[in-house]
């Protein structure tokens, strides 16, 4: 049983928390939110009243943070992560932020004398309570293999991707083919209505044809085929909109920032900006078929 201080209880982190509890470890927390200390704490976790008081005692720290500017103010402000956790502590990010963030939290982690991965995950909020996650790990191999048993209490898989950041820049290409391929599958079912094919003909087809993808076989857009998909049950959201957008423009910067030509990720980047300028924010990615397909949600 290991001492676990986790930042950030929303969404993902609270089930994520979760696992750990039931894996038979001590769970320490703090999140800004009132609601999310209030869920945290009648799931059994022990809620302190500031991040430095969360990790004082940690073996291992997790953060799930919205963007980089959060994972370096929650680890490199004067009483943050690095300034209060223990000596030889485990630091994993799994939030999902630029690589240049990651890095510059993983240089001052080192120079600490930490080890601290990135741990950026896949499977969604459906994934984080099944503990079912995928983790694209970025550290040395060192600290990869004193963070994988902790992950793999909340994961299916558990890859090391390499150095600082790598982590990283495996999520970012990652949901960058995740989006391309939505709007594919999207187009080709309002396509496919159009023509006079009904949307679970062309399903049948093409789960088995050259066009079998993820976006298709596990989280079809339009109701019916794929019955545990977010268009079943209104679009609530499994991987929100505004996540999408936020994981397209991260590889749009990191694009820009190495020279990189993605003309699809660009186009993707576009239509989710419009799609949630729209008021669509909240609902799941899927829920795009809509717009490209002028219909109501």
């Amino acid at each position: 049983m290991a001492r676990i201080g986790f930042i950030g209880l929303g969404n993902m982190g609270l089930p994520m928390a979760r696992n750990l509890l039931a894996a038979g470890h001590a769970v320490t927390g703090y999140d800004l939110g009132t609601r999310a200390r209030e869920a945290a704490a009648a799931a059994g976790i022990t809620i302190r009243p500031s991040v430095g008081d969360a990790v004082r005692d940690a073996e291992t720290v997790l953060t799930m943070l919205p963007e980089g500017r959060h994972v370096r103010g929650v680890y490199l402000d004067q009483e943050g992560i690095l300034a209060r956790v223990p000596s030889g502590a485990l630091l994993i990010d799994c939030s999902t932020i630029d690589v240049d963030s990651a890095r510059a939290v993983a240089a001052a982690a080192t120079a600490r004398g930490m080890a601290m991965v990135d741990a950026p995950v896949s499977g969604g909020v459906a994934g984080a309570a099944a503990a079912s996650l995928t983790f694209m790990v970025g550290g040395p191999e060192a600290a990869f293999t004193r963070a994988e048993p902790v992950l793999r209490a909340m994961g299916k898989a558990v890859v090391h991707a390499g150095a600082a950041g790598a982590g990283q820049a495996a999520k970012i290409c990652n949901n960058m083919m995740l989006g391309i391929q939505m709007i594919s599958v999207c187009e080709a079912m309002v396509l496919a209505r159009r023509l006079g094919l009904a949307p679970e003909k062309l399903f049948e087809i093409a789960a088995k044809a050259s066009g079998q993808c993820w976006s298709l076989t596990s989280y079809c857009p339009v109701p019916g085929p794929v019955p545990t998909s977010p268009a079943n049950r209104g679009y609530q959201p499994g991987f929100a909109a505004a996540m999408m957008l936020k994981d397209l423009r991260l590889a749009q910067e990191a694009a820009q920032s190495v020279g990189a030509a993605t003309p699809l990720g660009a186009e993707a980047y576009q239509l989710y900006a419009l799609f949630n300028a729209q008021g669509n924010e909240g609902l799941d990615f899927s829920a795009i078929i809509h717009m490209i397909g002028g219909t109501s949600v």
